[in-house]
């Protein structure tokens, strides 16, 4: 008897299944709230010089603020006052001839500090510690650091949930990040800042991973399409849900500790979260399966299904009892080899182009707050088209088919004059862009959490998650190359796609099969190019070695 065939017995998408993902819903919810937190917390608003220690109790002090301006910061070509350089002295001629030649006025830097425009943001990480002007990288680094951190998380979580658990690493992965989320909130310079972000990151990781191998190791082969896409739609709707929270808490501090607070309930409800059954079963712990297993049955009135520990100890064929693996059982077997390979350039490429878009679009001519809430409703319809294309046509020519669309989209769009007359035509085509990346992003996550086997589950996401966190790191390097030559971003881009969905075009078709849970089910797959070499072989009678 397969495990499969135990969750149908036992109902592979009843009320156990049901409440494992809402459970699981809760955490999720603070991944797309930190992922996308820096556009709300590290945006820099409208600046200027402080000029308040000018008043020296004279003409100073008698000007209105508009003319304090005039004769203290020199004008910028749009006619808005200069970010970061002030006259070393005021110049009150300006009062009387405001088209003087201002270049010949000597300016200095901004020597006490800035004024920010408090319109839109009420604080901000650039506010806090003047992250402006000569500063304003070490602004952009935070966005670095935090995903330099789910990356260092990726290869930590994934090694470490195959080897102890997926429950026990997804409570630590929950720790980690209200610890630091809050802590992050509570920093008092930058550098601490920073660090609290890093570790932020790296717990979120092994949330984000964790959480979709548990929701589909515990459905059977009829819902695990349905389980999957339902798990990914918190994304969208959180990444709606954010700009709303963000306008109404315009403070970064409190953002930051509002968006990490669901951490709290998540700890509390991890205590109903079952662990893998299929995980149990491979390494040896065939009494804690069967308790969930029979839990899952009660739940889901399933409780004439009666099974043995004998029955149960047979389901899932260990390959070698104790046996530890590792990262280096990626690369130890052919098949197992290309796997990485393949999915791994998947990845880079799903990622890059979807954080490439998202960067690369055009805004709607809107505020922030609602330019993020559209992005984050586009992702939804995108969502139900992945949803009817993996169940009509399977995973691989969906995987392929969108990253083919996306990359088309971008091509399209450089055909596109940058005007007035179509500039919401190619915002369009921008959009549905991020629509078919977001589909795309979709599908390789139940996609890869299919293709590798239980033993390796987690290793193998672990790895592929690393492998998106360089593409997320190598998108923004990619668009300063507009300064090179403007239509190279977009080039470089769609190449990745079409690369990308050439590489997904070599992966195995997971569509109705029972999840691998050996390396050896592994190895024993046939890809679509075996089979092609197989039909050969029969044709010819040759055989090709």
């Amino acid at each position: 008897m397969k495990f499969d065939n135990v969750m149908a017995e036992i109902n592979g998408f009843g009320r156990f299944q049901q409440r494992t993902i809402f459970l699981l819903v809760i955490p999720r919810m603070t991944l797309p709230f930190h992922f996308l937190l820096n556009n709300f917390i590290a945006t820099i608003p409208a600046h200027h010089c402080d000029i308040s220690a000018l008043d020296d109790g004279g003409l100073f002090r008698n000007l209105s603020l508009e003319e304090r301006l005039a004769v203290s910061v020199p004008v910028q070509q749009d006619g808005s006052p200069n970010s970061c350089q002030m006259f070393a002295e005021p110049q009150y001629h300006l009062l009387l001839n405001s088209s003087s030649n201002l270049t010949d006025l000597p300016t200095v830097p901004c020597q006490n500090g800035w004024m920010f425009d408090t319109t839109t943001f009420k604080s901000t990480l650039a506010m806090e510690w003047d992250l402006v002007c000569d500063k304003k990288p070490v602004n952009s680094a935070t966005a670095t650091i935090f995903f330099m951190g789910v990356m260092v998380g990726a290869a930590i979580f994934g090694y470490l949930s195959d080897r102890f658990g997926r429950k026990k690493m997804l409570l630590l992965s929950y720790i980690i990040t209200a610890l630091f989320g809050f802590a992050s909130a509570f920093a008092h310079s930058f550098p601490m800042f920073a660090a609290m972000r890093f570790f932020t990151g790296l717990g979120l990781s092994g949330i984000s991973i964790i959480s979709m191998v548990l929701n589909i190791e515990w459905v059977d082969i009829k819902h695990r399409t349905g389980a999957g896409v339902l798990m990914s739609m918190d994304w969208s709707v959180s990444t709606a849900v954010l700009p709303i929270l963000a306008y109404f808490v315009r403070d970064w501090r409190y953002l930051t500790a509002t968006v990490t607070t669901p951490l709290l309930v998540a700890i509390i409800c991890w205590w109903w979260l079952p662990e893998s059954a299929r995980w149990l079963i491979s390494n040896g712990k065939v009494n804690d399966a069967h308790f969930y297993l029979s839990k899952c049955a009660e739940v889901n009135n399933r409780e004439d299904f009666l099974f043995t520990l004998q029955v149960l100890s047979k389901v899932i064929l260990v390959e070698k009892e104790n046996r530890k693996y590792s990262y280096l059982d990626l690369v130890k077997t052919p098949k197992m080899r290309a796997l990485a390979l393949f999915s791994g350039i998947v990845w880079f490429g799903v990622t890059c182009t979807y954080y490439g878009i998202s960067l690369n679009v055009s805004g709607f001519g809107v505020n922030i707050y609602l330019t993020q809430f559209i992005y984050g409703t586009l992702e939804i319809p995108g969502k139900l088209l992945v949803l009817y294309t993996l169940h009509k046509i399977g995973r691989r020519l969906t995987q392929v088919g969108m990253l083919i669309l996306t990359g088309l989209c971008i091509c399209i769009n450089l055909f596109i004059p940058q005007g007035k007359y179509l500039g919401n035509f190619r915002t369009a085509v921008g959009g549905l862009g991020k629509m078919f990346s977001e589909a795309s992003f979709t599908t390789i996550f139940l996609y890869t959490s299919e293709l590798y086997p239980t033993v390796m589950r987690q290793n193998g996401l672990g790895y592929c998650s690393f492998m998106a966190r360089l593409g997320v790191s190598i998108s923004p390097l990619m668009i300063l190359l507009e300064d090179v030559w403007a239509p190279l971003p977009s080039i470089i881009f769609a190449l990745v796609a079409f690369t990308a969905a050439l590489s997904a075009s070599f992966l195995a078709e997971t569509r109705n099969i029972r999840l691998p849970e050996t390396i050896e089910d592994v190895e024993q797959r046939r890809y679509w190019i075996s089979l092609f070499i197989l039909e050969i072989e029969q044709t010819h009678s040759l055989k090709i070695t």
